[in-house]
């Protein structure tokens, strides 16, 4: 697991206190992009009680805001989801 990665689950881990946490480097599907020279591509997949109630935006912008230096630093680009407990990915609230 790169040290990326592991900063990732563990700042959402202390600051989202989620169910589940899952946390994959994309970026080799990105090779030869110009963006991926400032920071690598990630997706996270995150349950957490937090998000009961919030639109799509509101929940990326939980995350993002947990994550605050390392996702400007480290993080080029990031596919969120972002679930309450009992969501299916399906059942995602609509963006707000």
């Amino acid at each position: 697991m790169s040290g990326v990665i592991e900063g990732i689950e563990t700042t959402l881990r202390e600051r989202l206190q989620p169910e589940s946490i899952v946390c994959r480097d994309d970026g080799d599907q990105h090779i030869g992009h110009p963006g991926a020279r400032e920071g690598g591509h990630y997706h996270v997949r995150i349950v957490a009680a937090c998000f009961a109630g919030k639109g799509r935006l509101a929940r990326h912008r939980l995350v993002y805001d947990a994550l605050g230096s390392l996702a400007a630093r480290r993080i080029h680009a990031l596919a969120i989801e972002a679930l309450a407990p009992g969501e299916s990915p399906s059942a995602q609230a609509p963006a707000s």
